[in-house]
């Protein structure tokens, strides 16, 4: 479809409300959009600044291993979503998805579960940016940097879809450009350029490598890595506004999960290769207070891609990744906001949230929503400047789980529209995207995503049971479990019956 084409079709994308033509949300992202959602979804501090530390953790095999793992899980994931996405596209994914084929309650707590994540997200890179700036400009309040990005968010939100997938575009072709860059850096130094001399596998058999701490260290790398790959279900959101999602969603689906496999894997072997688990900065790194600014700006001096950089001859090149992870955090805020607000939007149109959400400009933003999303991460930020900021903190560690929680209910909800559309009649032939490895691809998916959210527990299986502990790590999934019971006793919503399943594709 060509661009004017698209452009016209945008222009007509109003419906039918008591007999006004009201307007509604546009499909202006293209497939090149999609693809960076996904990936600058993904790419972020947990690439840039933790992976040494996980090295350090489980050595560079044990860290191979565990995002090895979870890549699997993500690649599982992303099967089921976009079998769904291309069958259905909606901007309340996952929350449509639970509310046809598991139930309205499940469905409910899954998208306001969702909304909460991404909204204490923009908060959370509000605090990062700040954070960020003081490394340049020490002087100027934290809370002038946070209104100027968050202006700077709202806006590129709040002008068309289209602007946010372009602004998302170049901010995530910033990171892939990093990775390329390190990649082609990193393997050149692996065969002796720029240093003189090749490392060769000496990194992996020095002292307990290449694992190290055994099955407890590969665990506790399993956690990090997990949320280091999420975002990549933001397909599933933006596919409500994407031309052409039969062909653009299974596209960006497959493309999306090997790129994203490439650079972390690709990235933890390199790192493997040239530094040894034991070097000093990758440890120093690993325990860097990064809620400081000198622990943060520490953090990124220690980064392994900041000492790679400077092993080349790279001048600057802690700011150089100063600057990359300032894009990297307001590229994960842009997301966060425009995912936020459609899922707050769909919340709306079904009657979940107040109807006030529903209201489109005539651009296809929902304004009111952006508006709400908006507010609410800069009050979740305003938490952070009081007292000690622990209100932020348990902010921030009740949305901990909820990526887990989302990509749960994608595997569930997969699981269970398979079975309705059998059960009423239908053939596998006449989906536009046919999972792989179904039904063991979305059960394999839910059993991973159930070990990742107990394994939040993994330092009391050590220390001991602390309640204080225990209520940091659980309080996500405690609020989503209070959520779904509360919506059911109220609603005596019952689970669906595969043979009435909504199976309509709008």
């Amino acid at each position: 479809m060509s661009e004017q084409h698209s452009s016209s079709t945008e222009q007509k994308a109003t419906h039918q409300e008591g007999g006004v033509l009201e307007p509604t949300l546009r499909k202006g992202l293209r497939a090149r959009h999609l693809n960076m959602i996904a990936i600058g979804g993904a790419i972020g501090t947990g690439l840039f600044l933790a992976s040494g530390g996980t090295i350090s953790e489980a050595g560079p095999g044990g860290a191979l291993v565990a995002y090895g793992a979870i890549g699997i899980m993500v690649f599982l994931l992303m099967q089921s979503l976009g079998e769904m996405s291309a069958y259905c596209p909606s901007s309340g994914a996952f929350e449509t998805y639970a509310s046809r084929y598991v139930s309205k309650s499940f469905g409910f707590a899954q998208g306001w579960n969702y909304w909460y994540n991404w909204a204490i997200t923009v908060a959370a890179e509000l605090v990062a940016a700040t954070i960020i700036m003081k490394y340049w400009l020490p002087d100027v309040p934290a809370w002038v940097w946070s209104l100027v990005f968050l202006v700077i968010l709202f806006g590129i939100n709040a002008f068309s879809v289209k602007g946010f997938g372009e602004s998302e575009f170049w901010f995530a072709g910033i990171k892939v450009v990093t990775v390329i860059v390190f990649l082609v850096i990193g393997i050149a130094m692996i065969f002796g350029i720029f240093t003189g001399e090749s490392p060769g596998f000496s990194n992996w058999t020095v002292e307990e490598a290449p694992f190290v701490n055994g099955w407890m260290g590969i665990m506790g790398v399993f956690m990090i890595a997990g949320f280091s790959f999420q975002g990549t279900e933001m397909i599933g959101v933006a596919a409500g506004e994407t031309e052409d999602p039969e062909k653009n969603v299974p596209k960006a689906t497959r493309a999306v999960f090997f790129r994203i496999l490439l650079f972390y894997v690709g990235a933890i072997a390199v790192i493997g290769f040239l530094l040894p688990y034991t070097h000093p900065d990758l440890l120093a790194g690993a325990s860097a207070d990064s809620e400081t600014v000198e622990g943060f700006v520490e953090a990124v001096r220690l980064s392994p891609f900041t000492i790679i950089f400077d092993k080349a001859g790279i001048l600057g090149a802690a700011s150089v990744m100063n600057a990359i992870i300032l894009t990297s955090i307001l590229s994960a805020g842009n997301s966060g906001m425009y995912v936020s607000t459609r899922m707050l939007y769909s919340l709306a149109k079904e009657g979940k949230a107040p109807k006030i959400f529903t209201k489109v400009t005539s651009h296809g933003v929902p304004m009111n929503a952006l508006i709400a999303t908006t507010v609410v991460g800069m009050l979740c930020f305003l938490t952070s400047l009081i007292g000690s900021g622990a209100a932020y903190l348990w902010l921030v560690n009740a949305s901990g789980l909820a990526g887990f929680i989302t990509w749960l209910g994608i595997a569930l909800s997969h699981y269970r529209f398979r079975k309705a559309f059998i059960a009423q009649g239908h053939y596998t032939q006449e989906l536009p995207y046919r999972a792989l490895f179904y039904p063991a691809g979305p059960l394999v998916a839910l059993a991973m995503c159930i070990i990742v959210i107990i394994g939040q527990s993994q330092s009391m299986w050590e220390t001991g049971f602390v309640f204080k502990d225990f209520m940091a790590a659980y309080i996500g999934l405690i609020l989503f479990i209070a959520v779904w019971a509360g919506h059911k006793i109220v609603t005596k919503s019952p689970m669906i019956d595969p043979r009435e399943a909504n199976l309509s594709r709008s």
